[in-house]
């Protein structure tokens, strides 16, 4: 089975405090809304301290237009890709010697946020020593479920080529798309929740030689799985200006009762159930939300720990997010055999479901 056997993650420079965010957003929804101060509490209660953006917070006090951002987008997104690519490959928590790039066979780019064509990974393929074989397979639009997405086509991927190495990178700004003019409740909660990151996964076939000096997971099997005609739940709508925030409040209502039957089906196909899985890697996609899994898999606080803390250190990165935490599941307490579940939910709205086993270092 094809094994995930690196992960590593970059944090953009500028850390901006949850309570920061809080005073920004009071000057610029308090004309827009009566009940500002009713409002301003979703700052405190999601359970977010602290967040990364690629601009210092005084940049968004002014408009910027949607090539600028763009542009930016592009820059830092090759600038950060390329970072994290490099500790990926190199990672000693992982890795007993150094992977070069020039034996990836291919990069999986996943990303929402920004546009561009070439797309980032063939951008950085110029920076890094890469073979210029190298397949690129960039995929947007999935959004929150993206990461965990992208980990799926790799390890089908490695399936049909059981000799490759194949890298993740996963990139998202969304701090670049705020819109000052749009004060609709969906941008308000999308300023207290998103946040900015980047992640790259490195996955091995079961014939490619790459020995680890710990326990790593190997995945056993995928599912994606499409709520029908859900397009309004969460996504982008994209206007003059640029990408705007669609963010239903219906999502924790739908998580309780779409993933509960989604999951056990899944587990069931394996032989398992949800009281096999010892390490539940969760996208959080915000207190609600993980909430919402407690109380679908009915699980225990201790289950979506790394998530909490991943949520409350860097709020909400979309789809680098769930790669943060199976990260933290990765270089803590694991034992070989132990099952995990990684799951992840975005635009379709859509779920994305992978079964890890972790297995003996090799």
């Amino acid at each position: 089975m094809p094994r995930v056997v690196s992960v590593s993650t970059f944090h953009p420079p500028n850390v901006i405090e949850q309570e920061q965010t809080a005073d920004f957003a009071r000057n610029v929804f308090k004309g827009h809304f009566q009940d500002i101060e009713r409002l301003i509490t979703v700052f405190q209660n999601g359970q977010i301290e602290k967040r990364h953006f690629t601009m210092p917070l005084d940049w968004f006090e002014k408009d910027h237009g949607l090539q600028e951002r763009n542009d930016l987008y592009i820059e830092k997104a090759v600038d950060y890709g390329a970072e994290v690519i490099s500790r990926c490959l190199k990672d000693e928590t992982y890795l007993i010697e150094p992977q070069r790039a020039e034996d990836i066979e291919a990069i999986f780019f996943i990303s929402s946020s920004g546009m561009a064509t070439p797309s980032i990974e063939a951008r950085i393929m110029n920076r890094l020593p890469f073979s210029d074989r190298t397949k690129r397979i960039p995929i947007w639009g999935l959004g929150c479920a993206g990461g965990a997405a992208g980990v799926s086509r790799a390890y089908e991927y490695c399936l049909a080529f059981p000799e490759a190495r194949v890298l993740v990178l996963s990139v998202e700004l969304c701090s670049l798309t705020f819109q000052r003019k749009d004060h609709s409740k969906s941008n308000l909660i999308g300023t207290s929740l998103f946040a900015d990151g980047a992640a790259c996964v490195l996955m091995a076939g079961d014939k490619a030689s790459v020995k680890t000096n710990r326990p790593v997971p190997s995945v056993v099997k995928t599912e994606s799985k499409l709520l029908p005609d859900s397009e309004d739940v969460t996504g982008w709508e994209i206007k003059d200006e640029g990408l705007h925030v669609v963010f239903s409040r219906d999502i924790p209502s739908i998580i309780r009762s779409w993933l509960g039957p989604f999951v056990s089906a899944f587990l069931l196909e394996q032989g398992l159930s949800i009281e096999h899985i010892a390490h539940f890697v969760a996208h959080p996609g915000g207190k609600k939300v993980l909430d919402a899994y407690e109380d679908t898999l009915h699980l225990s606080e201790k289950k979506t720990a790394h998530s909490r803390d991943v949520l409350s250190q860097f709020g909400n990165m979309s789809s680098p997010t769930v790669l943060y935490v199976l990260d933290r599941f990765m270089k803590g307490d694991v034992k070989s055999g132990d099952y995990g579940l990684m799951a992840a939910l975005g635009p379709g709205f859509s779920g994305e479901l992978l079964l890890l086993q972790w297995g003996d270092t090799v």
